[in-house]
């Protein structure tokens, strides 16, 4: 009575809505789930009733029956799937709410609900910019649920991601379109987390390359341990990882025994598959292993989801090309890009750091005539950040050029020689890496960089020295046996005597501890390129050089004792001073990544580029503790290191504390997880185990330079925390 089309009854006997309303709180569940199925038809006849019905909707919503919630998100979702204008921004939060609930089936309700209300009111722009406008923070809050831990969630947004967001089934152009622009309008967050979708979903596909090519070796105990080692990494990626393994074990011995199965799955993993071709192999193994006497087949489900992640639906040469030509027609001014609502400027940056991170996944995909010259376009750009990405897309993709696109190659090096010569210092990084990654006579090319940058060194002229000195560290380490020798005497009497001992320009007074990169001078500039050149040589020639090891430690050192001023002048400003103190403390922990280096690295060296953790300066501490979190994590810096972080429970700033205890919990994860994958290295175990870092803290506590008096309870208190 109160939901039918043209019923007043809600109006005209507010006591029976307000008792029925009631209802929606019984303490019987049959009558609450009954309630809660009644609101989209109320909803949709009666969109006065849903300022009332939405409290009593977000009560239920918390219900602690998982039918109730998951009606919940049933109803609110097919009203708005009617017409967005019924529902209300209350109500649609409740259904993101929910993407978070502890069940999966109100989880997935939740997710599939927001999919489909994106699709048609964004994607088909059905109740206009207004609409789209309303629900611009769906796409964000999809991607954002890449971060949970549970596998199923991943999988359901990589699904959402190839259904809903960017459909697989547009054409090319469109397809890239769709792309390129809900790039450009993600939060950084979404942004990492599509990121690293498309890098698991790399990752597992090189898993089933390496198990393809495991089963064509000839049977022995080595391959079947291999390829049961396989099969469990496969595994972790797949929902349910205890019933996955069997299927997992089942699918190995097929792929062994039918070989038109196997050569349709190394076609789907190879590089050079097409979207189109993947379509095709997706369907054929599936048809193949399933059969319609057997409908609900579990083994055929999980290969099914095995497929969807492995398969290349968005992304093959034709694709990368339609990128590029996109971002060219931004570049040009004849996209459409104020009507999408994304600034030009934006969208262009977007695309490139887009084609980045394609570069890294998909690079066989930017082989073509036709992308390369594109890039050679943005090479010549003003904007750096765009020559920029092109010289990494070069760098990730360009290891065939010699040999297929030898007209791009004659081209492309003079640019490169340039950049590496007088261009910016990132663009010099870049454009070296390139020349090392791409071309088969590096050294010559190297020797033709290396000769007039080593001659024109002037530390008159500071401004001229930040490239040259870049390009030469980088020179150094990936050439040591080429340069190490005539770098020595410049280390050491040009780097260290002429630079970083002495002032040449006095520094700004002023009481900042930290100013923009911009600001910073170009002498201060020049002696972070000097002490990054030092530990890059030294990185080159690694194992035979303790003695100069040792001069550097200590120079660093020295850096970080004088608060960051070495000169005898002592004129320099306040954020000079932070910066060099941080450029020291971040090569330290460079070394300490070598054997070689960090078994010379002293007790006091390493107690000194600790305390950089709680150096006074905010933006030291906060780069200090990325660097240190990024060389754990990769297993690289050894665990005393890990110790660090405790240091932190004395930050001032709260963001800095939980930072230091989410890095710490990481850590310890990453090393928890490493040591169950590898069982078998017991004799590393001091250098894994988490529980290793408790000595280290202590002693690093107990040489707290706060920590004076044994007895100050203040003091001990600090320790305690």
């Amino acid at each position: 009575m109160f939901g039918a089309k043209d019923s007043e009854l809600a109006a005209q006997n507010k006591p029976l809505w307000q008792c029925y309303l009631g209802r929606f709180n019984d303490i019987h569940v049959p009558i609450r789930l009954e309630c809660v199925k009644f609101a989209s038809h109320c909803l949709m006849n009666h969109p006065d009733l849903a300022k009332d019905l939405t409290e009593y909707l977000r009560v239920r919503s918390h219900d602690p029956e998982e039918a109730i919630r998951h009606d919940v998100i049933v109803s609110i979702v097919t009203a708005a799937k009617k017409d967005l204008s019924l529902v209300n921004d209350a109500l649609l939060n409740i259904v993101k709410e929910r993407t978070l609930d502890k069940r999966w089936r109100v989880r997935k309700e939740a997710m599939m609900g927001l999919a489909s209300i994106y699709r048609k009111y964004s994607l088909q722009g059905e109740g206009g910019r207004e609409a789209s406008k309303q629900i611009s923070w769906i796409k964000d809050k999809l991607l954002h649920i890449y971060y949970q831990n549970s596998i199923d969630d991943r999988l359901l947004v990589e699904r959402v991601f190839a259904q809903y967001m960017v459909p697989f089934n547009l054409e090319t152009t469109e397809r890239m379109k769709c792309l390129y622009y809900l790039y450009a309008t993600l939060d950084t967050n979404a942004v990492k987390a599509l990121n690293e979708m498309w890098k698991c979903q790399n990752m597992l596909r090189n898993h089933v390359k390496d198990l393809l090519d495991l089963i064509k070796k000839p049977k022995s105990e080595a391959s079947s341990k291999a390829v049961f080692a396989k099969v469990m990494v496969i595994t972790r990626n797949l929902p349910d990882p205890g019933k996955a393994q069997d299927f997992v074990k089942k699918l190995a011995q097929v792929l062994e025994d039918d070989e038109r199965i196997r050569d349709q799955l190394e076609t789907l993993v190879s590089p050079t598959c097409s979207c189109k071709q993947a379509e095709v192999c997706v369907r054929d193994i599936t048809k193949k292993l399933g059969s319609p006497k057997q409908p609900s087949n579990p083994f055929l489900e999980m290969v099914k989801f095995l497929l969807e992640r492995i398969a290349p639906v968005h992304i093959d040469t034709e694709s990368i090309s339609a990128l590029i030509k996109q971002v060219n027609k931004s570049i040009d001014g004849t996209a459409d890009d104020e009507e999408e609502g994304v600034p030009t400027e934006e969208a262009i940056r977007a695309g490139l750091e887009l084609l980045k991170v394609l570069s890294f996944t998909h690079p066989v995909s930017f082989h073509s005539a036709e992308t390369f010259e594109s890039l050679l376009g943005c090479l010549k750009m003003d904007d750096e950040k765009v020559a920029e990405a092109a010289l990494q897309i070069f760098k990730n993709t360009g290891n065939k050029m010699e040999e297929s696109f030898p007209h791009i190659k004659s081209v492309l090096l003079p640019v490169l020689q340039a950049k590496a010569k007088r261009g910016p210092p990132r663009q010099a990084k870049y454009a070296i890496h390139c020349i090392n990654a791409m071309f088969s006579n590096r050294d010559t090319h190297f020797a033709q960089i290396f000769e007039p940058l080593h001659k024109s060194l002037d530390p008159a002229n500071l401004e001229q020295l930040i490239t040259p000195l870049t390009t030469l560290g980088h020179l150094a380490q990936l050439a040591p046996e080429q340069f190490a020798a005539p770098l020595k005497s410049l280390v050491a009497n040009f780097i260290v005597k002429d630079l970083l001992m002495n002032d040449r320009i006095p520094g700004k007074k002023t009481t900042k501890l930290w100013v923009s990169d911009d600001e910073v001078s170009p002498e201060t500039m020049a002696k972070i390129q000097g002490i990054k050149l030092m530990v890059r040589w030294l990185l080159g020639v690694k194992n035979n050089q303790s003695k100069s090891g040792n001069s550097t430690l200590r120079m660093l050192t020295a850096i970080l004792h004088s608060d960051g001023d070495l000169t005898e002048q002592g004129r320099m400003g306040k954020p000079d001073m932070s910066r060099l103190r941080l450029a020291a403390a971040c090569a330290l922990l460079k070394l300490a990544q070598e054997p070689c280096y960090h078994e010379i690295i002293t007790l006091e060296q390493y107690q000194l580029c600790a305390l950089v953790i709680n150096d006074e300066c905010y933006q030291v501490r906060q780069c200090f503790a990325q660097k240190l979190h990024r060389g754990l994590c990769r297993l690289r810096l050894p665990l005393e290191y890990m110790a660090v972080f405790a240091l932190c429970a004395k930050d001032p700033v709260k963001e800095r504390r939980a930072h230091a205890r989410q890095c710490l919990v990481k850590n310890v994860n990453i090393r928890r997880e490493y040591l169950k994958q590898h069982a078998a290295i017991s004799d590393k175990l001091l250098s894994l185990l988490p529980e290793y870092v408790v000595p280290y803290t202590i002693h690093l506590l107990a040489h707290d330079p706060d920590y004076v008096k044994v007895q100050d309870i203040e003091q001990l208190k600090e320790i305690k925390e």
